[in-house]
């Protein structure tokens, strides 16, 4: 006889994203809770404040009096083991069982039910992370779009808008992605692109969304835009290639993020550098939404 849902472990996913949370929850193989919310108020470098909403969310997202057995988070910005120690710390004084917190990629590879792999995100920003042999995590990338985030959406708009700078100072008439991005930043000329990027108030974000502005603009026939995506996925695969040169196991590389898997384009660049980057590694598109990977950790825990 099968044990009823009430008298299985209840265990708690979370993943914590850049724009959405979704928390999943199951007793045994019976759903219990499955719930999306917006990510505003997510404040990973203040454990507190972190482990304060990671809580909240499980009051909203839980039905009454429900109590987790497990809870595991993959949170958007814990960038290292000291930082997500913390967070996890927190949190467990909120609740009576074992907690474990991760960066939101390391949800990657169990999600897709590997024990080993590479994560590699190209979202809004870009980041890949791994374990060694010993268990010791290493990640790279994922240092936001002022210095980094190559491949991801507010990267491939600075990208952009970099090759459109340069084309106009060599006395180019403005082509497609000139074009795309003056229409989508709303700006007179090329030389204003500047300040329309500098006054965002969050760049990540508000350079990312015009990223369509630069995948039209190659499908309309730009050379400029072709080769920026060419590179974003160059860096995208130099990532992988940094965890095998620390010793990373690479030979799954699982690829998730809204930017590379909503733009063949993208994707086609990253696997065909990856194939001269890391010969052997294997791009595997994730199937299933990331929370799979927390749900999972979480029943490790148990």
């Amino acid at each position: 006889m099968q044990d009823s849902p009430s008298s299985c472990p209840l265990v708690v996913g979370i993943d914590v994203g850049g724009t959405k949370s979704h928390l999943r929850a199951l007793a045994g193989d019976t759903p219990v809770a499955d719930h999306v919310r917006p990510s505003s108020g997510w404040r990973p470098h203040d454990p507190v404040a972190a482990a304060g909403w990671l809580a909240a969310l499980v009051a909203e997202a839980l039905p009454a009096g429900a109590r987790p057995a497990a809870v595991a988070v993959g949170g958007h910005a814990c960038e290292t083991p000291r930082q997500c120690a913390q967070i996890r710390t927190a949190l467990q004084l909120h609740f009576d069982a074992p907690a474990l917190v991760v960066g939101d990629a390391e949800l990657l590879v169990p999600a897709a039910g590997l024990d080993k792999g590479a994560g590699l995100v190209a979202g809004t920003g870009s980041v890949a992370v791994g374990r060694l042999p010993d268990g010791t995590r290493v990640q790279v990338g994922g240092w936001g779009a002022a210095l980094g985030d190559e491949g991801g959406a507010a990267g491939l708009v600075r990208e952009a808008a970099r090759a459109v700078w340069a084309a106009h100072d060599r006395g180019e008439r403005p082509d497609a992605l000139a074009l795309g991005l003056v229409a989508a930043l709303g700006v007179p000329e090329v030389p204003a692109l500047g300040a329309a990027l500098e006054g965002a108030s969050d760049i990540s974000a508000e350079w990312g969304r015009h990223a369509p502005a630069v995948f039209a603009a190659a499908a309309d026939g730009s050379a400029l835009a072709r080769t920026v995506i060419a590179e974003a996925g160059e860096a995208l695969a130099a990532l992988v290639a940094r965890l095998d040169a620390r010793g990373v196991p690479v030979d799954d590389v699982v690829v998730a993020g809204g930017t590379i898997l909503a733009q063949p384009a993208l994707y086609e660049a990253f696997t065909t550098a990856l194939a001269d980057a890391v010969p052997g590694a294997r791009a595997r598109p994730l199937q299933v939404p990331p929370v799979q990977g927390a749900v999972a950790l979480a029943r490790a825990l148990l």
